[in-house]
């Protein structure tokens, strides 16, 4: 990869967020000076350390020194000491997206988009250039198993694949020459104020590729049909739909995910198995197939890179089984992710009663989509709710864990528990859960823990909790 001009030494501010530490990882990959700051150590905090990053625990103005380029995620604030030395220091400050457009430059781009399902999107997209000897270069926002819990991998090829993160728009920096778009959904609205807007990026994004490049869009997505009209580039479309260029037919669940015969332009091109469950992980197979014929790559060489798909830390992941109780964590947190996610765990455990421990995430977010939250668990048969996880936001007044509690309950949901401190959870699992059960750990920010202390706790005890 060629180099970043005469810069040497990166500087990231929020560097143990996960699309923060992809890029950092990668930088020291490369042969850069990385450090980067953040609020608590944590194991991605610790793992940068362990490649040669210099890294800091709280904010403070000293921490840039020697800094050629500053760079800051979506949750710094402008008055963060940090970007305020660099600014009279007169160093670069500049957001994630343009150092991983920059990245992008000297590459052949691709990047997915979309309100849910862009990680194991481009998780799925990963395996297969990696099958076909592409060697890609990837950057994605969860921790992949096959790498050693890395959240990045450089690469010898000439192809970089990223998430395009939609949620400040800043995305559009990215010019890829290929994008995907996996759905348009009602999501960061403390953003961008209402759907157009968020509509209208979109649009800009798809529309910024270049002349040569295709957007592979998800047709099963009503808000992505609503704006093909406005689009002025070359696109192909997948689905389950029957209107889509590139569809899947005959799914068959399997214990361990889906076939099914994959069609592009009405010819057959075989079956294909995804080797994790839901209707919706058909979708990010599809996309990924899209993307994979755009590059004329064979459908063997699909086949294969599906079939050996890595798991994903947080996504559908099963913790552990104890006396007979199965543990899941998942990264969901928007209704429409909850519903997937709980939708798949009653096709892959119908006998079995499932007990949802969700952590909301913001309280913009809980606010905003109030109105879809409290339809989102019916399938939960037990739903405990924990504080809400600030993700750096200031509180609102009236927006909780127990407003949220009435709301669902309101809507016909008979049981829902709040529960304040972690050692209160683990009492009330242990109470509630029983042989046979499912427990699932829902949330983006720092709930999975609950999951293993749960599964310590089974191990001590050796009886039903």
């Amino acid at each position: 990869m060629k180099t970043l001009g005469k810069t040497k030494h990166a500087h990231f501010i929020g560097i143990g967020g996960i699309g923060m530490s992809g890029i950092a990882e990668l930088l020291l990959n490369l042969g850069y000076s990385v450090s980067g700051s953040d609020l608590t150590e944590t194991a991605v905090t610790r793992r940068l350390a362990a490649l040669g990053g210099r890294i800091h625990i709280g904010h403070e103005r000293r921490n840039v020194e020697g800094a050629d380029v500053v760079v800051y995620s979506s949750a710094v604030r402008p008055d963060n000491p940090e970007i305020l030395e660099a600014g009279e220091r007169s160093i670069p400050v500049i957001p994630r997206a343009e150092m991983l457009a920059e990245l992008m430059r000297l590459k052949y781009g691709i990047a997915v988009a979309g309100a849910h399902g862009k990680t194991t999107t481009t998780s799925m997209i990963a395996s297969i250039l990696t099958r076909g000897h592409l060697d890609p270069t990837v950057v994605i926002g969860g921790r992949l198993n096959i790498w050693g819990g890395s959240n990045a991998k450089p690469g010898r090829g000439d192809i970089l694949l990223a998430e395009a993160d939609e949620s400040d728009g800043s995305f559009l920096a990215l010019s890829p020459a290929i994008v995907v778009v996996t759905n348009i959904d009602r999501e960061h609205m403390d953003h961008y104020g209402n759907m157009d807007a968020i509509r209208k990026t979109f649009v800009d994004f798809i529309n910024k590729i270049p002349f040569y490049g295709t957007a592979m869009l998800c047709l099963d997505n009503e808000e992505i049909q609503g704006i093909i009209p406005r689009l002025r580039k070359k696109y192909v479309t997948y689905g389950l739909t029957s209107q889509a260029d590139l569809k899947a037919r005959d799914l068959q669940k399997e214990a361990i995910g889906t076939s099914f015969e994959v069609i592009f332009h009405n010819r057959s091109l075989g079956r294909i198995t995804v080797e994790v469950p839901g209707d919706h992980n058909v979708l990010n197979a599809l996309a990924a197939i899209a993307v994979s014929l755009e590059l004329d790559m064979d459908i063997a060489v699909i086949r294969d890179g599906l079939k050996t798909l890595g798991g994903l830390e947080r996504r559908f992941e099963v913790k552990g089984r104890k006396q007979d109780i199965v543990v899941m964590d998942d990264y969901g947190h928007h209704p429409t992710e909850i519903m997937a996610t709980l939708k798949t765990a009653r096709e892959c455990w119908p006998e079995r009663r499932i007990i949802v421990v969700f952590q909301p995430h913001r309280y913009t977010r809980t606010k905003e989509l109030f109105d879809r939250f409290v339809i989102s668990f019916n399938e939960a048969d037990l739903l405990i709710i924990t504080p809400i996880y600030p993700a750096g936001e200031k509180e609102i007044h009236g927006v909780s864990a127990e407003w949220l509690a009435r709301g669902i309950k309101e809507h016909g949901h008979r049981e829902v528990l709040t529960c304040r401190e972690s050692d209160e959870i683990l009492r009330a699992l242990k109470s509630h859960v029983r042989p046979g059960d499912l427990v699932i750990t829902l949330g983006a920010g720092n709930i999975g823990s609950v999951g293993k202390k749960f599964l310590d706790e089974l191990g001590k005890e050796g009886s039903t909790p």
